[in-house]
Formats: C-alpha cells, structure tokens, sequence
C-alpha cells in the first residue's frame, strides 16, 4: 500500500485510500512505524547484537541454550523462546554433537586399511610397551634426567584410535 502511494504522489493519499477501504489513521500509524520503530523492535535489535557477540566469542559453536545462560549470567533479562527467535531470525545456529542422520564418518571401500599392530590385544607385558592413542598425532618427547616421558595434552573432542607396539 505504502509503495503504491510512494510511486504515485499525484493521486493523493486520501483518494487511494478511500479505494483500497483503507482508514487513514491505519496508513499514518503504519508510516510512523516504518520511520521509527516499537519499543519491542529497538529492543529485538539491541538484543540481536548482544547475540551475535556471544556467539562469535563461542566461535559459532552456542546454540540458543548456551546464549541463552550465557546472556542471564551477563544480567541480560530475555527469555529462552525469544533468544531462539532472534537467532532464528539472524540466521544464527550452533553446532550439534549429534548429527541427525549423518551417522560414523564412512571410509572408502577402496583404500588400504592401516595395520592392527597390537591384533585388538591392548594388554601389555611390561610397563612402556604397549601405547595406545586415538587419532591425533602426538609427539613422543624422550625421557627426561628423571626418566619420565612427558606427552602433550590431547585436545578436547577427539576420537577413534590408532596404535604401536614397542616389543624390545
């Protein structure tokens, strides 16, 4: 309605209106809100922002329960139903553990398997013998004057597992 009158001043607003069965005060407060907008719209914006930096700190990995908890330990008063709305709205998601329907990663039938070097065995015989570890890679330091060996810590998520055997 609003475009109609804004491509065609000539024709007045009072006339188009009569035609479309419109009352004038509805096209004045619709005019009013498009230039400046409700309490509740200023207030969508600002909260918008908040969430979007709460998400970005996250690195995009919160979903709406994590910004949710996250904006009421910052004393920000908000609901759950509407911190979901907002992101919604802003195209803003977080990252799932579970993948719905995507399943275990699947491996190429063609490719060559690696060595099971321990035979599903994970006992060992002597202490040093037997490491096992998932799929990172770590860097094995050697032993210090004290003669223990020190690992770098594993990250956080990671999974699967690959294995040596050391039988000197």
């Amino acid at each position: 309605m609003t475009a109609l009158i804004d491509e065609h001043p000539h024709l007045g607003v009072e006339p188009v209106l009569r035609e479309l069965h419109v009352p004038s005060s509805t096209y004045y407060r619709w005019r009013h809100a498009q230039k400046e907008p409700c309490e509740r719209h200023r207030r969508d914006a600002e909260l918008t922002g908040k969430i979007r930096q709460v998400h970005e700190d996250s690195d995009g990995i919160y979903g709406s329960p994590r910004v949710h908890a996250v904006l009421k330990r910052e004393g920000v008063h908000v609901g759950r139903k509407r911190v979901e709305r907002l992101m919604r709205e802003a195209g803003l998601a977080g990252i799932s553990p579970r993948r719905a329907g995507k399943g275990f990663t699947r491996r190429d039938p063609d490719a060559d398997l690696a060595p099971d070097l321990v035979h599903r065995d994970f006992t060992a015989n002597a202490p040093n013998r037997l490491w096992v570890t998932d799929l990172m890679r770590y860097t094995v330091l050697r032993p210090s004057t004290s003669g223990r060996t020190r690992l770098p810590m594993p990250s956080a998520g990671s999974s699967g597992h690959s294995s040596s055997r050391d039988d000197n």
